[in-house]
């Protein structure tokens, strides 16, 4: 008996054993399954996240490209208003001049008073960066002149250099905005 109660105790065991692990495999199913959701649902929020930092900074980088387009629109108006505004007082005093040369009987007075708005012109375009490109009696460079034409050189030491200058040449802030028309000695 005692051996049918072992063997009962025995089955017994076996069955209750059986049943804990299959409950404990369930369990541990049903945690790694809620695991699994919590670790999408944390994922999906991640990306959520992402995604709304990244429109964010779409945005914020569009409305920057947006406003730097009107900052530089309204730098090249306000740029040209502000020399606009120096050249008014040379053109005034040109209108000046043009009423006192209708009137004018001396011509050396006259001549003096285009001499000094010239040389206003030429303070004025200064003051901005404007510099005249000297030409005359230098070696030709393709970098600053433009030959027109090339002429037998009235000296041997002016083979290969400017013997005239036809046109100015001009460089603005040290960017050459119009090349010297030069003639070159050969």
């Amino acid at each position: 008996m005692s051996e049918e109660k072992n063997g009962e105790v025995s089955g017994e065991e076996t069955t209750t054993t059986e049943n804990k692990q299959e409950l404990p495999t369930d369990a541990a199913h049903d945690s790694d399954s809620s695991q699994e959701k919590k670790r999408i649902e944390e994922l999906e929020e991640q990306v959520a996240q992402q995604n709304d930092k990244f429109l964010r900074l779409y945005s914020e980088f569009d409305n920057f490209r947006k406003r730097t387009a009107r900052e530089k629109v309204e730098l090249l108006n306000t740029a040209g208003e502000d020399i606009i505004k120096n050249l008014l007082p040379i053109l005034d005093n040109f209108e000046r001049a043009m009423r006192t040369n209708e009137t004018a009987t001396d011509v050396k007075s006259v001549n003096e008073g285009i001499t000094l708005i010239a040389q206003m012109l030429r303070s004025s375009l200064q003051q901005r960066g404007l510099q005249v490109i000297v030409s005359i009696g230098e070696t030709f460079n393709t970098d600053l002149h433009e030959a027109i034409t090339e002429i037998p050189a009235p000296t041997p030491e002016l083979k290969g250099k400017v013997v005239d200058e036809v046109e100015k040449g001009y460089t603005l802030n040290g960017k050459v905005i119009r090349f010297a028309k030069v003639v070159v000695g050969a």
